[in-house]
């Protein structure tokens, strides 16, 4: 049997979701609890276990980068214990997750060498693909099709209810930072635009920027989610403090109407096909609950944000 690493906690996630994780032995310290707790972490980050403010964390990561320091690291005695087939990396964005060149450095001596197998998508669609990648690697294809087809389904069930109502679209604003302002970016406009909004100020298929404050007041918004990159609820809402001194906050039209919601990181920026399905079901329960309600288990996945 194929052994492999999973260097991403989406792909980890996949993995799991597709029946696969028998072929898993190495995971990063980011992965989801249920591999964390079968599986040996393989990837570290100087940053685990801080507790620093988003500022703090732009700041560390800029001077990181500026620098040539790398963030994360390998622990090659386990790796070259667990002698891996195939390590999945990415090479999308190197300061929330290891790439593929620090990995590939990691792997140099080790007797045995892996394939490297970069998992790096800048759309919606490209997640779907990549779930068939991951399960072609391990000659497995058929499970992919069988896993993507339910999630269609559950796509289809909520843009037919949405047409059905005959809801208008909803001019959002999803942030992936605060401090500085982030928008989203890659695959997250079109989770949006499958639960009926639409974010103007955000970035499809490409990385996420940062965003002005006045760029946000003119487009005023009707709906905000803010979901920074890693950070659960309880942690947003000690930075949310942040937004209500921005000038011009109280007079936004999503905060006027109560329509500013905190949500969990991992129903957006983490790039697993079925998490991002539930992101797409919990918009469009939030941007239209007229039409369509938030499924009773993604209930604990957001707050709303009454302060202001």
């Amino acid at each position: 049997m194929l052994k492999v690493c999973s260097f991403m906690p989406a792909v980890t996630q996949m993995l799991y979701d597709m029946g696969l994780q028998e072929h898993l032995h190495g995971i990063t310290f980011e992965c989801p609890p249920m591999a964390l707790q079968e599986k040996k972490p393989i990837v570290r980050c100087i940053l685990e276990g801080k507790n620093y403010t988003s500022q703090e964390i732009d700041t560390f990561f800029s001077e990181s980068k500026k620098e040539g320091e790398k963030l994360y690291y390998v622990d090659e005695k386990a790796l070259a214990e667990i002698a891996p087939d195939i390590i999945f990396t990415q090479d999308m964005c190197d300061v929330c997750q290891i790439d593929t060149e620090c990995t590939a450095a990691a792997v140099a001596n080790l007797e045995k060498q892996p394939e490297l197998i970069s998992i790096s998508p800048s759309s919606f669609s490209d997640v779907f693909e990549n779930a068939i990648t991951i399960a072609k690697a391990l000659g497995r294809e058929e499970v992919a099709y069988e896993y993507l087809g339910k999630l269609n389904e559950r796509i289809d069930y909520v843009v037919d209810q949405l047409r059905a109502a005959r809801v208008l679209t909803k001019r959002v604003l999803l942030l992936e930072w605060i401090e500085p302002i982030y928008n989203c970016g890659h695959w997250i406009p079109h989770q949006i635009g499958f639960a009926g909004g639409v974010d103007m100020l955000s970035n499809p298929s490409g990385n996420s920027g940062v965003l002005s404050w006045d760029k946000i007041k003119q487009y005023d918004p009707e709906v905000i989610i803010v979901a920074p990159c890693g950070f659960s609820i309880k942690r947003t809402l000690k930075e949310m403090h942040l937004l209500l001194l921005k000038e011009g906050w109280p007079n936004l039209k999503a905060v006027k109407d109560q329509k500013v919601y905190v949500a969990d990181f991992d129903l957006f920026t983490q790039s697993s096909a079925a998490t991002l399905v539930d992101g797409i079901e919990l918009l469009a329960g939030l941007f239209h609950p007229e039409a369509i309600s938030v499924p009773s288990r993604l209930k604990r996945k957001y707050q709303k944000f009454y302060e202001f």
